[in-house]
C-alpha cells in the first residue's frame, strides 16, 4: 500500500494503522524530511517529492491501494506559488500516476478548511456545506480547494477515488507541530496568554488514520468523508489541558477585531516588509477567529467509522509532547519534558 506524507502526523499514523494489520507499506519520503515517525513500522521507504511524476510512477508499482496525504500546510510562505505546486501538482501527478499503474483504490486526504463554516451557535458544516469562494482564505485553502476538484474530475472520470476531510487531530507524532497541536505546546511551554473564543472540532489522530482505512473499504467514488470528533469551545479545550497538567488556564479572552489587527500588522511587517515568517500569520487569526464546528454523520453512517473523546485526544498529544522534549516548563504536579530540540516537519 502507497502512502504520501508518511512522515507527518495523519500520515504516519495511516502508516501505523496498516503495519498493524500487517500490510506492506511503501512510503514516499521527501528527500531530508525528519523520519522519526516511521521508525519500527517497517515501511518500504522510496525517496521522492510529489511534484516529480517519474518517482511517484515508480513508486506507486505494485500498489494496489494508495493514500495521497502529503500536502503544503503553512498559514504563510514566502513563494505562495510552492502551496499550488505541491498540493495541486502533486495530486494530479498521484492521480495520473495511479491510473497507469492501474491503482485499484486511492483515498485523498483533503481539508475541512475547503467546507464553508457558520459563525452561528450550535449549527454545523457537513460534506454539503459548500464554501464562498470569497471566503477561502489563505494559499494553503485555495491550493487544496483546487486540488479537491482535481480528484472530483479523475473519480467522474472513472478513478476509484475517495476523499477523507480531517477536522483537527491531536495525538502522536505531532513533530510539526500542526496548529491545533501548538496550541496544546504553546500552553504547556506558558506561551499562551490569552485565548479567542472560537468553536473547532477535535479528533484523535489515529481515528482519523482509521477513517483513511475505512474510506479505503467502504467510500463511494467520488464521495467525501468528514473524519471529525467533538465540537468544543477553546474555553473547553484549555480547560481539559489545566486539568490534566495542573496548569493555569488563561484568563484572557482576546476579541476577535484584536487579533485580526494584530495578526495583519504582523504579517505586514513581518512578512512583506522584512520577508520573514510572521509571529502571527493572518490565516492562523483568521482561523482562530471562525467557529470551525463540523458533523460528521456522514462517515460513521456510512463507513462506520467512530471516535474517542476529545480528551483522550489531548492527553494522547500532552503525553507525546512531553515524552518527546517539547515541555520546558514543569507543571504543578512537578513534571517537566527534556528540553526541547526543533524537529522539522513532515511532508
Amino acid at each position: 500500500m502507497f502512502v504520501t506524507g508518511a512522515t507527518g502526523l495523519i500520515g504516519s499514523a495511516t502508516a501505523r494503522a496498516l503495519a498493524r494489520r500487517g500490510a506492506t507499506v511503501v512510503a514516499l519520503i521527501e528527500p531530508g524530511a525528519d523520519k522519526g515517525n516511521l521508525e519500527g513500522l517497517g515501511v518500504e521507504e522510496v525517496p521522492g517529492d510529489v511534484r516529480d511524476f517519474a518517482a511517484v510512477r515508480k513508486a506507486l508499482e505494485g500498489c494496489r491501494t494508495a493514500f495521497h496525504v502529503a500536502a503544503f500546510y503553512r498559514f504563510w510562505a514566502r513563494d505562495k506559488r510552492q502551496f499550488y505546486s505541491v498540493n495541486v501538482e502533486g495530486t494530479r501527478n498521484v492521480l495520473v500516476a495511479a491510473r497507469q499503474a492501474g491503482t485499484e483504490r486511492i483515498v485523498y486526504t483533503s481539508t475541512v478548511g475547503t467546507l464553508s463554516t457558520s459563525d452561528h451557535a450550535g449549527s454545523s458544516a457537513d460534506e454539503t456545506s459548500f464554501p464562498d469562494i470569497a471566503h477561502l482564505f489563505g494559499a494553503y485553502k485555495r491550493s487544496k480547494y483546487v486540488a479537491e476538484h482535481e480528484v472530483l474530475r479523475a473519480a467522474a472520470e472513472g478513478l476509484p477515488v475517495s476523499l477523507v476531510l480531517p477536522t483537527f487531530p491531536l495525538g502522536p507524532g505531532d513533530r510539526g507541530p500542526t496548529p491545533t497541536g501548538k496550541v496544546v505546546l504553546d500552553f504547556l511551554n506558558g506561551r499562551l496568554p490569552g485565548y479567542v473564543d472560537t468553536v473547532l472540532n477535535v479528533v484523535h489522530v489515529d481515528d482519523v488514520a482509521a477513517g483513511h482505512l475505512l474510506a479505503m473499504e467502504r467510500g463511494e467514488i467520488g464521495r467525501s468523508y468528514i473524519l471529525g470528533g467533538e465540537n468544543m469551545e477553546m474555553r473547553m479545550l484549555l480547560e481539559h489541558l489545566g486539568s490534566q497538567t495542573g496548569l493555569r488556564v488563561p484568563a484572557l479572552k482576546v476579541p476577535r477585531a484584536v487579533a485580526l489587527s494584530v495578526a495583519g500588522l504582523s504579517e505586514a511587517v513581518e512578512g512583506n516588509l522584512l520577508r520573514r515568517h510572521p509571529a502571527v500569520p493572518l490565516e492562523a487569526a483568521r482561523m482562530s477567529t471562525t467557529r470551525m464546528a463540523f458533523d460528521d454523520s456522514r462517515a460513521r453512517a456510512e463507513l462506520g467509522y467512530i471516535s474517542r473523546p476529545a480528551a483522550d485526544a489531548i492527553r494522547d498529544s500532552v503525553s507525546w509532547f512531553r515524552e518527546s522534549g517539547y515541555v520546558t516548563r514543569r507543571s504543578r504536579h512537578g513534571r517537566l519534558g527534556r528540553r526541547h530540540q526543533a524537529v522539522p516537519a513532515g511532508s
